[in-house]
């Protein structure tokens, strides 16, 4: 922006230099000058139509550079502000309205950027010298210029407040369509199942056309109001013109200094026009900046919130069958007897998560050894996801989690756990390379392992999937996910193993596959913890956590 003022200042001299050598060329063959004694005066005038070009070429890359760095610089920070802000932000925003605010909506900010932005400043440096030099040129034209010139600012503001609230329910229109269009997307298969697909079709249209036509009205808007900002300047350089050709018929005014003058006023005008049309282009890049910047003030995820307090007690026992007891009591046996030497794979010391303004898990403690499946259930939405997420760093939350005995930041977290969402969230590429996301180098040998531990033999080797896992069917995207932690947790030697619904898309035999799976890495010296409603997974575990929908938590078995 500051080298920008200083070519402003270079282009807006050009200017003053085209319309005085041009004024006064004009005047010379008027008054029968020789036309080999005008060589110099159209040298200066080419000379000066070169340099405004340079000049406005200099502005143009200048603004363009500037654009890309700052939308480079505000998409960076807003993917940081989503990273920082972890699952909790990510389930508060629509993954649609985060595509198009950092794809078409940031785009947008070209307008506001690369062309109002250097209007804005071109107006600041060009305007007030060129008055200035009305001004010592012909006082009386000068101070005409000075009286009509606020009239266009004047209809600017005018326009621009009804403009901004037509951009931002456009902008919000864009969101609206965004989401529509994702929903019917992810439900398509569910849709195509039941035969309802082609009913989406008048829906999107309905919203297509919504869209459509905020667009066309604020193109009509645009349109109208760059007429009225035309007539407003073209009435005052009326005015001069006027005011110049009756002095001109009365001698009271040369006809080389009237032309100069009649030549620059437009040129008084003309940024100020520019900066009404540029406004417009500008408006739905201001409005998704609003939304960039709101997106970055939020405060990101912490391990502990201070304003977060338990308020219910925990602890209260609930029915449970003889054998998940028995189980329970094996678990303990063998966890006392490894407490004085191995630290519990995970403890929790008043852990309290919340979920807007409801507490869903409250002053949890525990701490389970390795080797132990535990299973977390609980009523659907009661918080088994949230505790899961508390643990993984992904949540704020209250109290402490120890991983081998110490208390790691959120961030120190993953690297320590082995997890798989409740939904796959897969890349595309080869099998192996989605199997062994993140990892520096690919270990095939221990790929096939946990292939063969997800029960995945039904995938060729070589499949390439598409976009997002595209090409599997619900289950073997599943179990392509459970590979994945498996993997992972092979590689990085990890202790704990965080699964969310690891078997809802699966058959009977594929979820007896995992289960044995689940109970091999336990065995190998592990802490499996399982979110489940399934009662076959249940029936496997050695101790259980029950998150009741009431905001407290019981213990079951020997990790109270």
């Amino acid at each position: 922006m500051a080298a920008g003022a200083v070519v402003a200042v270079g282009h807006t001299a050009s200017i003053i230099a085209f319309c005085w050598f041009a004024a006064q060329t004009i005047a010379a063959v008027v008054d029968g000058v020789p036309v080999e004694r005008l060589g110099a005066l159209v040298i200066a005038t080419a000379l000066s139509i070169l340099a405004r070009a340079l000049t406005q070429a200099a502005l143009d890359a200048l603004a363009v550079r500037g654009a890309a760095r700052v939308k480079s610089q505000l998409r960076a920070r807003a993917i940081t502000a989503l990273d920082a802000g972890g699952s909790e932000l990510l389930g508060a925003t629509s993954s649609a309205r985060v595509a198009t605010l950092l794809g078409q909506g940031l785009d947008a900010l070209d307008g506001y950027l690369a062309r109002y932005l250097p209007q804005l400043i071109l107006t600041a440096v060009a305007t007030p010298l060129i008055v200035g030099v009305l001004l010592l040129a012909d006082t009386t034209t000068g101070i005409t210029v000075i009286l009509t010139l606020p009239i266009i600012p004047v209809f600017m503001v005018l326009i621009g407040l009804s403009t901004r609230a037509v951009q931002q329910k456009q902008w919000r229109q864009l969101g609206v369509l965004a989401h529509g269009f994702l929903e019917v997307v992810q439900g398509l298969s569910t849709l195509m199942v039941f035969g309802r697909q082609h009913r989406q079709v008048d829906r999107i249209a309905e919203v297509t056309d919504d869209y459509r036509r905020r667009t066309m009205a604020i193109l009509r808007l645009s349109f109208l109001s760059g007429f009225a900002l035309e007539l407003a300047a073209s009435l005052s350089v009326a005015l001069v013109a006027v005011s110049i050709g009756i002095r001109l018929i009365d001698g009271s005014l040369l006809l080389g200094l009237g032309l100069f003058v009649l030549i620059l006023v437009p040129e008084a005008y003309l940024p100020l026009r520019q900066v009404g049309a540029q406004f417009h282009a500008a408006s739905e890049g201001l409005a998704a900046a609003e939304d960039v910047l709101e997106l970055l003030e939020r405060e990101p995820a912490s391990v502990a919130s201070a304003s977060l307090q338990p308020t219910a007690s925990i602890g209260r026992s609930l029915p449970v069958s003889a054998e998940t007891i028995a189980t329970s009591d094996r678990s303990a046996s063998s966890s006392s007897t490894d407490a004085g030497r191995t630290p519990p794979a995970l403890e929790l010391r008043g852990l309290a998560v919340r979920r807007g303004d409801r507490v869903v898990v409250d002053g949890l403690s525990g701490a389970w050894m390795p080797g132990t499946v535990l299973v977390v259930t609980g009523p659907s939405g009661a918080g088994k996801s949230s505790l899961l997420g508390a643990v993984l760093g992904f949540i704020a939350h209250d109290g402490e989690v120890l991983l081998d005995g110490a208390a790691l930041h959120a961030e120190d977290r993953l690297g320590r756990i082995a997890w798989a969402g409740q939904r796959p969230d897969l890349t595309g590429g080869p099998l192996d390379a989605v199997v062994a996301l993140g990892a520096p180098t690919i270990d095939h040998a221990q790929v096939t392992a946990s292939l063969a531990w997800a029960g995945l033999d039904d995938v060729p080797r070589g499949t390439v999937l598409g976009a997002a896992g595209d090409g599997l069917s619900g289950g073997q995207a599943q179990r392509v996910a459970l590979a994945r932690a498996h993997y992972h947790a092979q590689q990085r030697d990890c202790r704990v193993v965080l699964l969310d619904e690891p078997t809802s898309a699966l058959d009977a035999e594929s979820e007896r596959h995992v289960i044995a799976g689940l109970r091999a890495l336990a065995d190998e010296g592990r802490l499996v913890v399982v979110v489940t409603h399934r009662r076959s997974v249940m029936a496997a575990a050695d101790e259980r956590v029950v998150v009741e929908a009431v905001a407290s938590a019981a213990l079951e078995g020997a990790g109270r």
